[in-house]
């Protein structure tokens, strides 16, 4: 009898289901079809998680939470795929009560991230988007000179980078701050080799003296609002803060005080602690931050290698050699 394979959430990997038609470039899901019988929903909802997965043997999740009364009502499960490198919307502790093997993707977005936190500090400093929407707006047709700013830009080259997480993609992004001109520094709690000039400093430190300050670690209790009324004090009022890792590592109402009164000089958030954010969140309309929408991990050649991973997790499990568990 073939395993039966359902993915709860499939749509942001790839809207091409199962034997349709796939949108050119798209990643397919044949590998997970050659392994059994593969049901890939768009989207589930909470209250459909447990009708859905049903006698599902292997369920694959991205941001479909699998609590422990969920674990606990299907009994067939014996593995859980995320199809992401963060692990929180799974209860680990209940699912290695039951016996479920839990594995993640590691390392299938790290050039991809480390390019977006540069797309979005390079926005900070040059302010790309905005000049061109001035232009089109006829602002360089009625200009009396051959150029116009609509405020300071910022040369990146001898500022300081202050990196939080010396893993896969905080080493990508000192490498780049690097060819930048930038000097690196970094706050961990494991010191390793970054592959470039780096000075490791303490958390504070780091706030205190960084001109931009990019978060690369994992959400923890210890790293929730990480960044927080105390730590935005430290920092210059010529800085900048970026966020690609979880939205909860930062105070956000203490975040938009800070853009508000000027005491920051921007920030530049791929994540947000509640996701789709609530139309209420301070930080959409606080002044000088940049948002996008979780979707620094998203670039096709990333996807297609999270495709290839997940199901070369799956294929392991089956053989009995499992990989990437967490």
């Amino acid at each position: 009898m073939p395993h039966r394979i359902v993915v709860l959430d499939g749509y942001t990997l790839t809207p091409a289901q199962p034997g349709q038609a796939v949108p050119l470039g798209e990643p397919r899901w044949d590998v997970l079809q050659s392994l059994g019988e593969l049901t890939v929903h768009d989207r589930t909802g909470a209250g459909d998680v447990v009708e859905r997965a049903g006698d599902a043997s292997i369920l694959l999740t991205n941001k479909t939470p699998l609590p422990a009364e969920v674990i606990a009502a299907l009994p067939s499960l014996k593995y859980i795929g995320v199809l992401a490198t963060g692990v929180n919307v799974v209860d680990l502790s209940a699912a290695g009560a039951a016996g479920v093997t839990v594995t993640n993707i590691p390392g299938y977005s790290g050039s991809a991230v480390a390019q977006h936190v540069f797309a979005l500090l390079l926005e900070l400093t040059n302010r790309v988007a905005a000049h061109d929407r001035a232009v089109h707006d006829g602002g360089w047709s009625g200009c009396a000179d051959f150029c116009f700013t609509l405020g300071p830009i910022t040369e990146l080259a001898g500022k300081t980078l202050g990196i939080v997480g010396a893993g896969d993609i905080g080493r990508r992004v000192a490498k780049i701050g690097d060819a930048m001109g930038m000097d690196i520094l970094v706050s961990s709690r494991t010191e390793r080799d970054m592959g470039v000039p780096a000075r490791w400093v303490d958390l504070n430190g780091m706030f205190e003296q960084a001109d931009v300050v990019t978060l690369h670690c994992p959400l923890t209790d210890e790293t929730q609002h990480m960044v927080n009324t105390r730590r935005l004090s430290l920092m210059k009022r010529s800085a900048y803060l970026v966020n690609t890792a979880r939205g909860p590592l930062i105070d956000e109402p203490a975040l938009a005080s800070a853009l508000n009164e000027g005491r920051i000089a921007g920030a530049a958030l791929d994540v947000l602690s509640i996701e789709p954010p609530a139309a209420d969140n301070r930080l959409l309309t606080a002044q000088r931050c940049i948002i996008t929408p979780h979707n620094a991990w998203a670039a096709r050649e990333a996807r297609h290698r999270l495709m290839g991973i997940a199901g070369e997790n799956v294929r392991a499990f089956l053989t009995g050699e499992a990989v990437n568990i967490v």
